[in-house]
């Protein structure tokens, strides 16, 4: 009354190079899924970077009884950092869609 367990074993790498991100498969969207992955994860970025800035602004503001203006944190942390993330995201998921468009032919 044993059992064997039955083991897959995948010899193909699903690394980063090869269009995985932690397990996600993002060699595979379309278009429309390139896209929309590239803006989200842009805006996350932008909202991720902002609020630590926000916060950030605040301790220093807490701990130097300054008067920082919180509007620096989403002009010269998050709204760069949003455009930075979304160039890179666009051309790494944009990159790797053609070239799956290519290798489709």
């Amino acid at each position: 009354m044993s059992r064997t367990a039955s083991i897959h074993t995948d010899s193909t790498s699903h690394g980063f190079a090869n269009g995985y991100l932690f397990g996600i498969p993002l060699g595979n969207l379309g278009w429309f899924g390139t896209l929309l992955i590239a803006l989200a994860s842009g805006f996350f970025t932008f909202f991720a970077t902002t609020f630590c800035a926000i916060f950030g602004i605040l301790f220093y503001n807490i701990a130097t009884h300054g008067s920082v203006d919180y509007a620096l944190s989403y002009r010269w942390v998050g709204f760069p950092a949003g455009l930075l993330m979304l160039g890179f995201s666009s051309a790494y998921l944009g990159r790797l869609w053609i070239r799956r468009m290519l290798n489709r032919g």
